[in-house]
């Protein structure tokens, strides 16, 4: 694999990696891979995990996070069985999965970050730590994992599991950064989305149909993101320059939208995966 920039961790560590081109697969591979990831989440800026609400980005987070908790509920809603048994890998705080329990929603969930389980708990919704505690017989209808699949370890093994966890006739729901977009390629190594090394693997729409065609999985349905663009902007212009530029990230943000009208390469895509 060839070096495709570096980067490095503006979250937590400030300490760089690579970011190393897969040609076969065309995605990007974090190196090194700590082996203690834990400790990159360890901050009280990784919004996921704190629900935090003090500056003007967690605030616009949340604002956008209510209007996708109703997308994806009706994204979800279209592939539902008479059973509705929902497993949300990587829940962190649970919001979704308490909207999808009040639509009538068996819900699962896991979250392997504790403080993030705690939050969950405080809003009625138990979570798992890890796929091993779903009993062996235990299937789902739906499967969701919002912007999770870039952050498991053992990529191949955690695809083969979740496969694995599906009803014969249930459905895979995968939502990612697509790191050649307009604003992945105009940020460069400051791009938001590459968030390593919490971010492990970095995929293409091309990798994401080879990866899960290799189990079984066919790709039905590609949905783009559109407000990831400019909530990702507006983080790159802060690492960028040092401070947010409000009216340059929206900027970029509605260029990268407009341009991904024929390329259809959005700054975060959902994909919809059936079995064969």
């Amino acid at each position: 694999m060839k070096l495709y920039l570096e980067t490095k961790d503006y979250t937590v560590s400030g300490e760089s990696f690579k970011l190393l081109h897969d040609p076969v697969l065309d995605m990007l591979v974090t190196e090194p891979q700590p082996e203690n990831l834990g400790k990159y989440y360890e901050s009280a800026d990784y919004i996921s995990h704190t629900d935090a609400k003090k500056s003007v980005v967690d605030k616009m987070y949340h604002t956008v996070k209510s209007f996708n908790l109703r997308s994806k509920l009706s994204l979800i809603s279209s592939y539902a069985d008479k059973d509705k048994t929902l497993l949300d890998v990587g829940a962190g705080t649970g919001d979704f999965l308490v909207a999808a329990k009040q639509e009538g929603w068996r819900i699962t969930g896991i979250e392997p970050n504790e403080m993030a389980r705690l939050k969950a708990g405080e809003k009625g919704v138990l979570l798992l730590d890890d796929l091993s505690a779903i009993p062996v017989d235990q299937k789902f209808e739906v499967i969701t994992l919002w912007h999770v699949l870039e952050h498991l370890p053992d990529l191949d093994l955690q695809i083969a599991k979740l496969v694995g966890l599906l009803t014969e006739t249930g459905t895979l729901v995968v939502a990612v950064p697509n790191f050649k977009s307009y604003d992945a390629k105009y940020y460069k190594e400051y791009w938001a989305a590459f968030d390593v090394p919490r971010h492990l693997w970095h995929f293409s729409q091309k990798s994401i149909g080879d990866i899960f065609g290799k189990y079984g999985m066919k790709l039905v349905r590609t949905k783009p993101m559109f407000f990831d663009a400019f909530y990702v902007a507006l983080l790159s212009e802060k690492y960028k320059k040092g401070k947010q530029n409000f009216l340059r990230a929206f900027a970029i943000g509605l260029i990268s939208n407009l341009l991904a009208l024929r390329s259809k390469e959005y700054s975060s895509l959902i994909y919809v995966m059936e079995r064969r």
